[in-house]
């Protein structure tokens, strides 16, 4: 997602902070920046293709007349998308015997592939506590026209089956299944009426070219109308750096150069989908679609079965305390 857009203001300078929280995230920096160099020395041998890694075909529309879906996924959308968001999360196959037995994570792809059909529904405003913002966005694209709705999906879907795989119920916010949204505040309400054990919103950013690496927002402590986040600040940050731990080590990847001073973690208080939540969220930008080197990264069907291994590893190593 843009920092640049109606849910996403651009973030207020911050000063270096280096508590005990962050300096464990940061000391991975120097591990993730020399797999990042060794991957610009050799190159990504995946060559944007799909990636099997118990991932069946999708039936899935592309995001837009022009762009169409890279990878492979599990899931198989309603040929009939509803024509009004509803708070309905998508249904979840049974989960299977593991140690995540019992637990509950939402995966919230951002975006939704049909909203550029519905701007009248998607710029409506919904409070999120602290003021009031759009709905929902398009969210951004590689200049090739691959966008971040299928990004997220992609994503996503690997994450399900991976999550299932070691026990898990895996609800969705939306699978490709509704003609728009949901809304951000819908997103947030799926997550806390599914009473979810932790809940993880897949974006990627839309900043300038240059500008490289992945970050992990978390909630900041916000008391205001509808919200209330202060109950899940403490356990937001310990999956946030989990997965900021784990994204690095099964993608290489380094954390962002442009915010987050190097530690892959950054806190905001704008976003409705954190703001309105009441049980355990971070929502992860996994690179920048507007670089040539992430965008590569990003339509690799290869290195998006690591990022859903990482994302997923960091979940499975919060609920496994």
């Amino acid at each position: 997602m843009s920092y640049v857009g109606p849910d996403f203001d651009p973030p207020q300078p911050r000063r270096s902070r280096r508590g005990p929280l962050t300096v464990a995230v940061a000391a991975l920096v120097p591990g993730a920046l020399a797999g990042w160099l060794v991957w610009q020395a050799v190159g990504d041998d995946s060559g944007g293709g799909s990636d099997k890694a118990g991932v069946a075909p999708s039936s899935s529309a592309p995001a837009s007349p022009t762009a169409s879906a890279s990878g492979t996924d599990d899931s198989k959308p309603s040929t009939s998308p509803p024509s009004k968001s509803t708070s309905t999360p998508s249904a979840s196959a049974p989960a299977a015997s593991g140690p995540l037995k019992g637990k509950v994570v939402v995966i919230d792809p951002g975006h939704n592939p049909g909203n550029f059909r519905h701007a009248a529904d998607i710029n409506r405003k919904v409070n999120i506590g602290t003021n009031w913002k759009e709905c929902d966005t398009t969210g951004t694209s590689t200049n090739a026209g691959y966008t971040e709705a299928q990004f997220t999906l992609d994503v996503a879907r690997r994450m399900r089956t991976i999550l299932q795989q070691q026990g898990a119920t895996v609800k969705f916010t939306q699978d490709g299944d509704r003609s728009w949204g949901p809304c951000v505040d819908e997103r947030a309400e799926i997550g806390d009426k599914a009473h979810a054990d932790a809940v993880v919103s897949i974006h990627a950013d839309g900043s300038a070219a240059g500008n490289r690496g992945f970050h992990v927002i978390l909630p900041a402590s916000v008391h205001a109308g509808a919200a209330d986040t202060r109950p899940i600040v403490a356990p937001s940050r310990d999956l946030g750096e989990r997965i900021a731990g784990l994204f690095v080590r099964e993608t290489g990847s380094a954390p962002s150069n442009y915010v987050g001073d190097g530690t892959g973690l950054v806190v905001r208080k704008d976003l409705g989908g954190l703001n309105l939540s009441t049980v355990p969220k971070v929502f992860i930008e996994c690179g920048n679609m507007r670089d040539s080197k992430d965008a590569a990264l990003l339509t690799s069907g290869a290195w998006r079965q690591k990022a859903a291994r990482g994302i997923s590893e960091g979940i499975v190593s919060f609920l496994r305390g």
